[in-house]
């Protein structure tokens, strides 16, 4: 039958699917659109299954904060090739994705998958998309932040992101966004050495002591080594401990109090594709 390139580009609007593959949806459905929304729909969803074994681990990775910066949330939104993580659609979909986070706060990610986007579920949506770019795509990571002030910030091509939660509001713009970047480069596994796993601080106890004695140590100062050797773990991989990478005079904790007395950071969220 005959399809209407007037069709075509009605369901190439609505789908946000290439003209040939709106045009055979079409034909498949005899000219009926919304049946023809339909096989695009189920196409995205066959590529989502036949790929679920894929590895999807290109992508983008968003931060953002309301307008009060009061509030922010990150998500990554994974594809399989770079190709299409460069694509501007692919980026612009990404921040829809945030603007959707930032909007309603969901409890968790699934809670974030069920919202309404476009007309259906937001995992509907990016199933459908599956179909358009014939890659495997999931909304990997999404986490969120409340504090008096946030401080996001997304590193080049983003791959990268973070949030960063102060107890003062009005933080000084270099203050807050010289942390976001620290906690980008230097990738710290808490705010401060008491936010530190039991676990973690288990395994680097025992990762000292051995190291100490297979160093030919004597046995009664392993315990004495391991503890100088986490203090050091403290240092180099909580926030507030780190030395500042502008200024390696001082710490983070020192650099914040001298910007204002008694600031500090309350929550911190970093995200990193693999």
């Amino acid at each position: 039958m005959s399809i209407k390139a007037a069709d075509v580009a009605k369901l190439r609007k609505a789908t946000g699917a290439g003209m040939m593959d709106c045009k055979k949806a079409l034909t498949e459905a005899e000219g009926d659109f919304n049946r023809a929304v339909q096989v695009i729909r189920e196409r995205g969803q066959a590529i989502a299954n036949k790929r679920a074994d894929r590895e999807a681990t290109e992508g983008a990775v968003i931060a953002k904060v309301s307008e009060d910066k009061k509030t922010g949330a990150i998500i990554a939104l994974n594809c399989e090739t770079d190709f299409v993580a460069k694509n501007a659609d692919f980026v612009a979909l990404a921040h829809k994705i945030c603007d959707l986070a930032l909007a309603n706060m969901p409890a968790d990610l699934d809670a974030l998958l069920a919202l309404n986007f476009d007309g259906k579920t937001l995992k509907e949506a990016v199933i459908g998309q599956s179909g358009i770019t014939g890659e495997k795509m999931e909304v990997a990571f999404y986490d969120k932040v409340s504090a008096e002030f946030i401080q996001p910030y997304i590193h080049m091509g983003n791959k990268l992101a973070t949030l960063i939660g102060f107890n003062q509001a009005d933080v000084a713009e270099v203050v807050a966004k010289d942390v976001a970047m620290q906690t980008a480069a230097m990738a710290p596994v808490a705010i401060d050495k008491s936010d530190v796993a039991e676990s973690i601080i288990a395994e680097e106890l025992a990762i000292g002591k051995e190291k100490a004695r297979q160093e030919g140590k004597p046995e009664e100062m392993l315990d004495k080594i391991a503890q100088g050797r986490l203090s050091k773990f403290f240092k180099e991989s909580t926030l507030l401990q780190q030395v500042c990478v502008k200024d390696n005079k001082i710490s983070i904790a020192d650099m914040l109090n001298s910007a204002s007395a008694g600031l500090t950071v309350t929550d911190m969220k970093r995200y990193a594709l693999k």
